[in-house]
């Protein structure tokens, strides 16, 4: 009976452990093919899902009736951006999209529509790309919304009045004769790419502007250098979310390196004008406007200061590294291309130089005023008519906030992005005839049909988020390329891709401008 006891004992657990090793190896098995299977089927319902929201989402609208590519859509096709592309884009109807990873961007190609956005507070906010909030960092005024965004705003409009922009002239001029010394000692090799460098020296002449000398050589320099990785991390298409060693992490490493050296500049013009110090910067007129708001010091005429928000110098290094970023990039454009331009058409140089001897009564050392300025009218029209034919700005994108009906046909959906064009509407042949074509004149007198059709002007937008420094930074052309005329002379060695336009959050010529300086005899 032990015996038989102790052989079905053995039987029992040798059947027990086979029936495991079974189950082990099948479940092995199993297991194996159903993680594959699993991902594959998450795969595949994630890209049916993906492609029945694009359809869902586009409707009638211009685009791909299916993403071509699943999740990712024309990402790689983003990454080197083809501005005939963009054209190709606008042509194809009112209202297109795309679909790029998770984001839903639908494309406003006429000026009504691109105005119509821009004046939509209620349903639309700017954005950029998801790593801008933490490129440029959540408490950052850009990403403000109707009434926090407007009194945040007001505490920043006496910063670029006629006043304001009397005191940074000293600082912008004597920049201009930094660089145009450069310029002639890059020139000594012949024509060279020029563009990175007016990506320099208009780094140096905001950070002037807006940091006085509080700021060093050495730190423009290397604002200057990194900013590039900045622009990078902001590309309109981008990898969402930032990783080591990705375009958004340099891009955050630089931003932060900028925000701290301008939180420090705050600190000492906050030091200066309470010490009672003269305004030389953009920094020191707006501590000083809290300062007297502050003490409600009488003016000059009986008046009280005005009662403005006051700010502190993280709020203000943020609102600053803004003011950069939104003029660094558009501003190298519109150099680049100005540059250009009158190399390729010597009669508007020659009228360029005219105006600027007359201006300065024939004298060539006379240094710029506000007043000297005014009188620039024919550069005037030559910077103008340069931001209409190639604007910098193309296109501005916002976040919807909640369904957005932007035509009777069509409504926007919420957390779609939606992206305003200005390149049509600056290049409609019934307001500008011949669009393509380079003509200052069309500015001349208030009756022109250029200036008869203010709605089409969006180099700067429109509505609540319209460029506060518009002003600013026309003035820094018309002085920068009116003082250059006079004093030098160059030329642009033509290539095929001089006209080509190269897409990098702005636009510039393909083969990076090849200019060659020489010094004028009347200036020595």
């Amino acid at each position: 009976m032990a015996l038989e006891n102790s052989s079905s004992e053995s039987v029992f657990i040798d059947s027990v452990v086979l029936s495991s090793n079974l189950e082990s190896l099948y479940t092995g098995i199993l297991t194996g093919v159903s993680v594959w299977k699993l991902l594959f089927g998450v795969l595949v319902c994630v890209t049916i899902y993906d492609q029945i929201s694009y359809v869902t989402k586009k409707g009638s609208i211009a685009g791909p009736r299916f993403k071509l590519y699943p999740i990712i859509g024309p990402f790689l096709e983003s990454v080197n951006p083809k501005f005939e592309a963009y054209k190709a884009k606008w042509a194809s109807g009112p209202l297109s999209c795309v679909s790029v990873f998770h984001k839903f961007v639908v494309i406003a190609s006429t000026r009504d529509l691109a105005r119509k956005i821009f004046n939509s507070p209620t349903y639309v906010k700017p954005c950029v790309v998801d790593a801008a909030i933490k490129i440029l960092r959540p408490t950052n005024w850009v990403f403000m919304d109707g009434k926090a965004h407007v009194d945040y705003r007001k505490g920043l409009n006496g910063l670029f009045t006629r006043k304001a922009l009397s005191v940074y002239l000293p600082g912008q001029e004597e920049l201009y004769d930094k660089y145009f010394k450069i310029f002639l000692e890059m020139s000594e090799k012949g024509h060279v790419p020029f563009m990175h460098v007016f990506r320099e020296i208009n780094c140096a002449v905001s950070c002037r502007t807006f940091c006085g000398h509080y700021i060093s050589e050495e730190q423009v320099k290397v604002i200057a250098d990194k900013y590039y990785l900045i622009t990078e991390a902001l590309e309109l298409v981008n990898f969402p979310i930032i990783l080591p060693f990705t375009k958004a992490w340099y891009g955050k490493k630089a931003a932060d390196m900028t925000l701290d050296i301008f939180q420090q500049c705050a600190a000492k013009s906050r030091k200066a004008m309470e010490a009672g110090g003269d305004v030389t910067c953009t920094m020191d007129a707006w501590i000083k406007e809290m300062l007297e708001a502050r003490d409600n010091v009488k003016k000059d005429d009986g008046t009280s200061g005005v009662s403005i928000r006051v700010f502190n110098d993280k709020e203000i290094s943020e609102t600053i590294f803004t003011f950069l970023f939104a003029s660094q990039d558009a501003s190298s454009s519109a150099t680049t291309w100005l540059f250009q331009i009158l190399a390729d058409r010597p009669d508007v140089f020659a009228k360029v130089r005219e105006e600027q001897l007359r201006v300065r009564d024939y004298d060539v050392n006379k240094r710029l005023s506000i007043d000297m300025v005014d009188k620039m009218t024919y550069t005037h029209m030559v910077v103008k008519e340069a931001l209409r034919y190639r604007p910098p700005v193309i296109m501005v994108p916002y976040l919807v906030k909640k369904d957005y009906p932007i035509s009777p046909d069509y409504t926007v959906p919420k957390g779609s992005m939606v992206i305003p064009t200005v390149y049509p509407a600056l290049h409609d042949p019934e307001v500008y005839p011949e669009p393509e074509t380079f003509n200052p004149d069309r500015w001349i007198g208030d009756d022109s049909l250029a200036n008869k059709a203010p709605k089409n002007w969006l180099v700067f937008g429109t509505g609540p988020h319209v460029c506060l420094g518009q002003t600013y930074a026309v003035m820094n052309f018309i002085c920068m390329i009116g003082k250059a005329a006079l004093l030098m002379d160059w030329t642009h060695e033509v290539t095929p891709e001089s006209e080509e336009i190269k897409v990098f959050a702005t636009i510039f010529p393909q083969d990076n401008c090849k200019l060659k300086f020489t010094n004028r005899e009347i200036a020595t």
